[in-house]
């Protein structure tokens, strides 16, 4: 069939055609934000989830849906080695520039800006990657002191006064939260649980791999009262079903029941998986009905394609000995793992591999959903391990 009309769209972060079975997720941060605007208590969201399942595409979404009902949002994504004050600064000027376009609210905005230029002034020394125009001088006293935790609950303050003045919300919608440093993340909810007490517009909608929950937990103990975790997970075969099924109608194209069948199975219901899977099995039908034999032709080059792709650019960024540790991990099975049962494949002791541990978990390539579990981030990555470093020469040596 032709190409050009295919509908769907493998790509990080790419909206999908239909974005199936998330509306209850969609309803909770909908209801979150409407209560944060009228400053009714309610809690900041984070989602998480492993990588692949949408957690951005549903993020993104939801900022659209935000930003339709009226609500200023900040789209921040956190790479590993960015300090969290690097990425709000230019984000909140954008913000406050915008609030204070209202005539109900410039006055107040104009003091955040001042706050602004204090918070960036007072923790330059410390966190040189801060780079942000400053429109105002900074106004001594006000989130200066050079200390994150308190100068950021000073700035929210602000933020929160004028978007209230507004008539509006402030809402910062942050991917990829595990890579913030410990530290900066206490800083973050030490401001937002201030902002709640005081009543203020101004709330987190993040996104984040699972052990985001366990660095909230540890960054201020009082995290899981101040936040839902939602997890966003696989679909279930219905959503799976409608994910592939309605964008193929939409094009006046059908797919055999058994076709779709076999595509929710080769997918596991992972959104990621079934945009690659549905796209490939498109282009292999030469006709409508897209067929069975149309989705085992297109099920090679969809492994390619994600072999040179979402998996291998994850593999890539690992060392040899962290290649061996998840080959060792895949020799299992998918997973969860006892940490023991992993050394014993390598012939090691428990203790000497904790580095490579902590490091892959760093990467993001590994959680652990309990102590002593390691289970893998990335869906159906032990079936790539196995392809990409077959046979037993992978156990030969440990470097």
């Amino acid at each position: 069939m032709d190409p050009v009309f295919n509908p769907f769209t493998p790509g990080a972060g790419s909206q999908p055609p239909e974005l199936a079975g998330r509306d209850g997720i969609r309803e909770l941060v909908r209801v979150a934000l409407a209560r944060t605007r009228k400053g009714l208590s309610t809690k900041s969201v984070l989602l998480v989830g492993l990588r692949g399942v949408g957690k951005t595409v549903l993020l993104d979404r939801m900022r659209d849906d935000a930003e339709a009902d009226g609500i200023h949002t900040l789209r921040i994504e956190a790479p590993e080695n960015r300090s969290l004050p690097a990425l709000l600064a230019p984000q909140l000027r954008q913000s406050l520039l915008r609030l204070s376009r209202n005539a109900n609210a410039t006055e107040l905005g104009h003091r955040a800006l001042r706050a602004l230029s204090g918070f960036v002034k007072g923790l330059k020394v410390k966190y040189h990657d801060i780079e942000v125009g400053l429109d105002f001088d900074p106004e001594p006293g006000l989130a200066d002191n050079g200390d994150l935790e308190h100068d950021l609950q000073a700035l929210f303050e602000t933020v929160g006064a004028t978007a209230s003045e507004a008539g509006t919300a402030v809402v910062l919608f942050i991917d990829e939260l595990q890579y913030v440093k410990e530290e900066e993340l206490a800083a973050l909810v030490t401001a937002l649980h201030r902002s709640a007490q005081r009543r203020l517009p101004i709330t987190l909608v993040g996104a984040g791999l699972p052990q985001l929950r366990g660095r909230m937990g540890r960054a201020k103990s009082y995290a899981e009262r101040l936040f839902d975790f939602p997890e966003v997970g696989a679909l279930s075969d219905a959503a799976a079903e409608v994910a592939i099924a309605k964008p193929v109608h939409e094009q006046d194209v059908e797919i055999d029941d058994d076709a779709l069948a076999r595509i929710v199975r080769e997918t596991q219901g992972y959104p990621y998986f079934l945009q690659e899977w549905g796209k490939h099995a498109w282009d292999a039908a030469s006709a409508s009905p897209i067929t069975i034999r149309d989705v085992a032709a297109a099920s090679s080059t969809t492994l390619a394609a994600l072999d040179e792709s979402f998996f291998r650019v994850r593999f890539d960024r690992l060392t040899p000995a962290e290649k061996k540790y998840l080959r060792a991990m895949a020799e299992l099975g998918p997973g969860p793992h006892r940490s023991g049962d992993v050394a014993e494949q390598l012939g090691r002791k428990v203790t000497s591999l904790g580095p490579t541990r902590n490091q892959l978990i760093a990467k993001g390539m590994i959680w652990s959903p309990n102590h002593g579990d390691t289970a893998f981030t990335v869906p159906l990555f032990d079936a790539f391990m196995h392809r990409i470093m077959p046979g037993e020469t992978w156990k030969e040596a440990w470097q």
